[in-house]
């Protein structure tokens, strides 16, 4: 998939009055921009780990017929995502960005010489009324009209809103890909074009996974790549012990051969995404364009995995940041092709740039139980319980904790990943002979242990008849079982899978109350786990795609929406979110 990433377009704006008012705040304002371009372009990476790019107006803008040019120029330069700043007053509907379909944000510098403050309260005002949402952005503390300083409250909010806008803008155009339809009557799976196009400005494209059969057969894949990757699997991927009992175990033989099949799926899985040139070379010009995907979803259960092998590794493998080519960025493929848990997977990535763990919300552990079937007395972070988080496939390797930051265990963008953080990861899995009993045909089920300490955030987009898309998250942290604490409980589920152990955050009010009530209030049966406590910058997200959020223990200073938010009410900001995005409706 060719790399044509938003760009960010930075607006000066200017009050328009010659003959000494505008002259005397030139250098002022295009200073302005310049600075938030540099801070910007200098924090924010694209997937590819290069340096996120802004575009900067020609001109300062006064009035509007440099608001136009300045619109022109974006346009033709691929923006995606529009910041205006001021340090002064300036004419709001004259000078504002007038396009809909991209996020807004406006920087009203706090000084007391001009009134960008005032700008600032008039421009949102004229959004609102037209109905565009715009965030705003003011400093807390006055600064003096010389300085340069970006304060460190309007960085975050800079860099807040710029993520979030990014990740808006890096979905728009490209495609949800489904590889075979629904998977076991998963209500996600099902899968809603409505919503793609009007909310994410995505189209979808499907395949019937007979689409792997033939390519299997007429061996549409790279015949080199194979060979190098089959290799590299067999020197890294250690194959832990088969747990089906003795009648249904498969030969060595035969494991051998469904080694290759895995295989060519994950070469097959991501050609069908992006496309690969090198299938043109052998004849296959069609198959080497792709499907513009930047999200994809495999049905697998069961019409698939009741006579292939599944598509664990193939899902796992795509999913994590490195393989047989290097590192590299991860390919977003949801299990069972649930689109809505592949969405949420696809808002972590995009805010994050890190790898994805892809799980059922499989049990809730309350201290008692644990003290009963183990005779542990949960502590720390698991003082109130524990949610085992556990699934068949999608979990990424870096899931893991193996790669660190400041010593700690973390998963990071591929470009920090060092070789020997990747080599760690591949030793802390096995690839166990997948349970016969749920896949009739065989493959290899990824199974690892995610190391606890690590700040994660678990979220979950779902859809409502009559309301929509609904979003839900919660902050919280991994934690780390004694040994034998973590085999008496792991063994009553499916040993050959991913675990990770996840304790929420609690406050006390609403679904966190308790652990219990985080499991008794979740959505549906998975959820898109990232590293980091990324739920401020999701609820922005939310905000942008107008998405409502119906559960988060993100605490209400974080929280940085559309200025035009407050006017649906100050005091339940949960009630004031629904009321907006129903308002103000689908971004395309």
């Amino acid at each position: 998939m060719t790399a044509n990433y938003p760009k960010i377009g930075i607006r000066p704006t200017i009050d328009g009055r010659r003959r000494g008012v505008r002259e005397s705040l030139e250098a002022q304002t295009m200073g302005m921009a310049q600075r938030v371009a540099a801070f910007l372009q200098e924090n924010l990476f694209y997937p590819d780990g290069s340096q996120v790019e802004c575009i900067i107006a020609d001109s300062t803008i006064g009035g509007v017929k440099e608001a136009a040019a300045a619109a022109q120029k974006f346009a033709g330069a691929g923006v995606g995502v529009s910041i205006t700043v001021t340090p002064c007053w300036c004419y709001g509907s004259e000078t504002m960005d007038m396009d809909a379909s991209i996020p807004h944000a406006v920087w009203g510098f706090n000084g007391t010489e001009r009134p960008g403050a005032v700008y600032l309260a008039a421009v949102l005002s004229a959004y609102a009324q037209k109905g565009i949402p715009a965030f705003g952005i003011y400093g807390e503390d006055v600064q003096e009209s010389s300085s340069e300083e970006i304060p460190a409250d309007v960085q975050a909010k800079l860099l807040q809103f710029a993520k979030s806008a990014l990740a808006a803008a890096l979905m728009k155009g490209k495609s949800y890909l489904s590889m075979g339809s629904v998977s076991m009557g998963i209500a996600g799976s099902i899968v809603n074009e409505q919503f793609f196009q009007e909310y994410l400005g995505m189209r979808n494209e499907y395949i019937d996974m007979s689409e792997y059969v033939r390519r299997f057969e007429e061996e549409i894949y790279d015949p080199e790549e194979f060979k190098r990757a089959l290799a590299w699997v067999k020197d890294n991927c250690r194959v832990g012990a088969d747990n089906n009992p003795q009648h249904l175990q498969l030969s060595e033989e035969v494991k051998e051969e469904q080694w290759e099949t895995c295989v060519k799926m994950a070469l097959i899985a991501r050609d069908l995404m992006i496309g690969n040139p090198e299938l043109a070379k052998l004849g296959f010009e069609e198959e080497a364009n792709g499907h513009n995907a930047l999200l994809g979803g495999f049905q697998g259960q069961r019409q698939w995995t009741d006579h292939f092998p599944n598509g664990d590794f193939m899902e796992t493998i795509l999913n994590s940041s490195f393989d047989w080519n290097g590192r590299r960025a991860p390919y977003i493929v949801a299990t069972e092709n649930d689109s809505l848990n592949g969405v949420t997977m696809l808002f972590n990535y995009l805010l994050t740039n890190t790898a994805q763990i892809f799980a059922d919300v499989r049990t809730f552990w309350s201290p008692a139980a644990v003290k009963r079937v183990t005779g542990y007395e949960l502590e720390g972070a698991a003082a109130g319980g524990l949610l085992h988080l556990i699934n068949s496939g999608s979990a990424a390797l870096d899931g893991t904790g193996e790669q660190s930051i400041d010593g700690k265990p973390a998963i990071k963008p591929f470009w920090d990943i060092t070789d020997e953080e990747a080599a760690a990861c591949l030793a802390q899995t096995q690839f166990r002979p997948a349970s016969q009993e749920y896949f009739r045909g065989g493959g290899f089920s990824t199974d690892y242990l995610t190391k606890g300490g690590m700040p994660v955030t678990m979220a979950r987009l779902n859809l409502v008849k009559g309301l929509g898309p609904v979003l839900q998250l919660v902050e919280g942290f991994t934690v780390e079982l004694p040994g034998e604490v973590h085999d008496t409980l792991d063994q009553r589920t499916d040993p050959t899978w991913p675990t990770t152990w996840f304790a929420p955050k609690l406050t006390g009010k609403g679904s966190f109350q308790s652990v219990y009530d985080v499991m008794n209030n979740w959505g549906a049966n998975h959820g898109a786990i990232s590293y980091g406590h990324i739920g401020a910058d999701l609820i922005t997200l939310a905000s942008i795609l107008r998405i409502p959020v119906s559960m988060h223990n993100v605490e209400d200073s974080r929280i940085f929406r559309p200025r035009v938010w407050s006017l649906f009410g100050t005091e339940d900001l949960e009630s004031a979110d629904y009321r907006a995005c129903r308002n103000f409706g689908p971004l395309y």
